[in-house]
């Protein structure tokens, strides 16, 4: 049996971003932790075996998982480190060769996801409706994936898409009116809903508090309440992989550590999945810690 300051190896779900690559690496590492990395060369695959089986000591998860997983009674618990950040209004997509379409214009059109409850799908929600003005009850959502959460059920106005039907060609035939469609845009006729959708992620995200969240840290909560040490020991690791990441940690640095560095985010995903029904209650940010990670980083 592990006592405290025993090595403890953490099975951990951890996608290949430049912000935590000197730790895959080795290059930042513990006496007191080792991390074994199963492959998966996409993380969000590894998101339902996370909440649904418990499979990783330690992991990234999408906020918007994790606020389900709360719900549930997931034992995991928050840490107070962003894997990934992002603006989100580059996402959105429209077929151009059908004319041009603008956030005014969703009221009443098919607007794809690939689930309801993807965190970036409560971001662009949100935000069009808040800054945007769009009515989320008048458009029809059209989904494709299942939620993380098997005890989840996405509300009544939510369609799926038949069996066999792919998001990017219903766009592109004509299916969907609009699309989340992510990062990188797999066809020249897809545009971003939002004109310069680069310039409006910035000028959010300095209105808000910051670059939006999209995954951070969970460990396993039975770790979290026999071995704080190595709690505290993970956080400082993911920070000083950040820490050797060359890319900017300025004012808009998308990967924050500590609670206050990430509450406005943390309120505005709370309030965002809360009026789209993916949680049937408020949290308050400091009730999604602990008492050892919600200090972590003061």
């Amino acid at each position: 049996m592990l006592t405290k300051h025993d090595k403890m190896k953490l099975h951990t779900l951890l996608g290949n971003y430049p912000n935590v690559m000197a730790l895959k690496k080795g290059e930042v590492s513990s006496g007191l932790v080792d991390f074994d990395f199963p492959d998966f060369p996409v993380a969000n695959r590894g998101f339902k075996p996370l909440v649904r089986d418990a499979k990783f000591d330690l992991g990234e998860l999408a906020i918007g998982t994790y606020l389900q997983a709360k719900t549930y009674g997931k034992p995991y618990v928050l840490l107070p480190a962003t894997i990934l950040g992002r603006g989100q209004l580059h996402t959105i997509a429209y077929n151009s060769e059908r004319g041009r379409l603008s956030p005014s214009d969703l009221h009443g059109k098919r607007v794809g996801v690939r689930a309801y409850t993807q965190t970036t799908g409560i971001w662009v929600r949100g935000i069009l409706a808040d800054d945007y003005g769009v009515d989320l009850s008048r458009i029809r959502w059209l989904t494709f994936e299942d939620p993380h959460l098997a005890e989840y059920r996405d509300p009544d106005f939510v369609e799926r898409a038949p069996e066999g039907k792919e998001l990017v060609k219903m766009l592109l035939d004509g299916e969907l009116d609009a699309a989340i469609v992510g990062d990188k845009f797999p066809d020249p006729r897809l545009k971003t809903l939002i004109p310069d959708a680069e310039a409006a992620n910035a000028k959010w995200a300095a209105a808000h508090g910051g670059i939006p969240v999209n995954h951070m840290l969970v460990i396993r909560e039975s770790i979290a309440q026999s071995r704080p040490d190595v709690v505290k020991e993970v956080f400082r690791l993911f920070r000083a992989a950040r820490q050797a990441d060359s890319a900017s940690q300025g004012a808009l640095d998308p990967y924050r550590f500590g609670v206050a560095a990430n509450r406005r985010s943390l309120e505005l995903i709370i309030d965002y999945a809360l009026r789209q029904q993916i949680i049937p209650r408020r949290f308050t940010v400091d009730e999604l810690f602990d008492n050892v990670t919600r200090e972590l980083g003061t």
